[in-house]
């Protein structure tokens, strides 16, 4: 409670005039006449009263100056703040959780050329240039529930028009039970800036960098969700549909280093399964579309699931079994053959069941297959039963 000095002095002088008058009473007490005994106990009771009044006015005008000189201090750190807000080299801004702006440095509106004040409950997506709002909200609308601080580089179109590549990194702000309340962005223009050194994905490795990794058991199925890609880090997976007949069709492998998802598949009874123990990363459709280097590192990626996938519908118009057979085979040492120096080894073990659901045909024509090319030493085992093609 805010207690106005002025007020509390008048208080103290009315309770001293209170105190001083009763004392003058109690002085003239044998003058007046008064019932006996009666009036000075009651002045007593008064004086008493008046010292416990007296105490309390101290105390309270302790209170005020500490609160006082609080007040001040906190005035002071929040100046202090707001200068260190206004003047930072870098533009920031702060949001709630649906993006709408709350808060503009001086730095944030001198690089958008616009006024702080102008900017102040205007939606963020409104700097964004035209073409990629829609990617933007979409993106917004996952930042909340993240954890982590997140990195994009997006189109920002200023007042007059004007296109700047912009790097932003946004954070959320949360309350101590962890609520999100709102968003800080930093953005900087990276339009002279030699992005090489600033965001390149230099390795396959950087796509594994601030992500969260997914593990998984050998035989587990993988959730596969729209606008989500998954990126094999480790291990191998199996992508299968159904036929007609409920048996299972293999019409994916993915190793380290290769790409899966929903969205690159038209099939309706779609599935991931885990060949071995598997450590995934998942990626953003909407944080793809944001980064052109993401995309430029991905597409390579995604085109060679492409061309897996080509691959086995090529398979499969083999007419003869060992034809097929035979190039699946030739495809899986393309695509997981490890040398060795027996020949090249595979790196995913695949059951006769499912090379035979690989190959359209039955687990005894596989079995049959794989005898006939092991007595022509075409093919081997190595301790661990992987195939090693030796001649093939």
């Amino acid at each position: 409670m805010n207690i106005n000095k002025l007020e509390i002095d008048k208080f103290t002088k009315r309770v001293q005039g209170m105190h001083q008058r009763l004392t003058d009473l109690y002085q003239n007490l044998s003058t007046v006449p008064v019932i006996p005994d009666v009036l000075p106990q009651a002045l007593v009771e008064l004086g008493s009263a008046s010292e416990i009044v007296h105490v309390a006015t101290e105390e309270l005008h302790q209170q005020n100056e500490e609160l006082l000189r609080t007040r001040n201090l906190l005035e002071r750190e929040r100046q202090r703040y707001l200068d260190l807000f206004n003047f930072a080299p870098d533009a920031y801004l702060v949001t709630d959780t649906l993006g709408i702006i709350q808060e503009v440095n001086h730095t944030a509106a001198t690089l958008l050329n616009v006024s702080q004040q102008s900017m102040q409950g205007k939606p963020i997506v409104n700097l964004i240039a035209f073409g990629e709002r829609q990617i933007f909200r979409s993106y917004l609308t996952q930042l909340w529930a993240s954890n982590k601080v997140k990195e994009l580089i997006v189109h920002i179109q200023k007042r007059n028009g004007e296109l700047f590549d912009a790097a932003i990194t946004v954070g959320v702000i949360r309350t101590s039970a962890h609520e999100p309340i709102g968003l800080r962005w930093l953005v900087r223009d990276i339009t002279e800036c030699n992005r090489e050194e600033l965001t390149l994905l230099k390795n396959d490795s950087d796509l594994t960098q601030n992500r969260l990794w997914h593990k998984c058991s050998k035989g587990d199925f993988i959730p596969l969700k729209p606008g989500i890609i998954w990126y094999v880090c480790q291990g191998s997976v199996k992508l299968s549909t159904l036929c007609e007949t409920g048996e299972e069709l293999i019409v994916g492998l993915a190793g380290i280093g290769m790409v899966f998802g929903s969205n690159l598949t038209v099939l309706q009874a779609y599935q991931a399964t885990a060949q071995s123990d598997v450590e995934l990363v998942s990626i953003d459709y909407a944080e793809i579309a944001a980064s052109p280097t993401l995309s430029h590192t991905l597409l390579p990626k995604i085109n060679q699931r492409l061309r897996q996938t080509e691959s086995f519908l090529l398979i499969a118009s083999r007419r003869r079994v060992q034809d097929r057979f035979h190039q699946l085979l030739l495809l899986l040492k393309q695509e997981m053959g490890q040398s060795v120096p027996q020949g090249t080894r595979l790196s995913i073990r695949l059951t006769h069941e499912e090379l035979a659901s690989a190959c359209c045909t039955t687990r005894v024509t596989i079995t049959r297959l794989i005898g006939k090319l092991q007595q022509e030493r075409k093919i081997g085992f190595d301790s661990r039963h992987h195939i090693i093609l030796k001649d093939i």
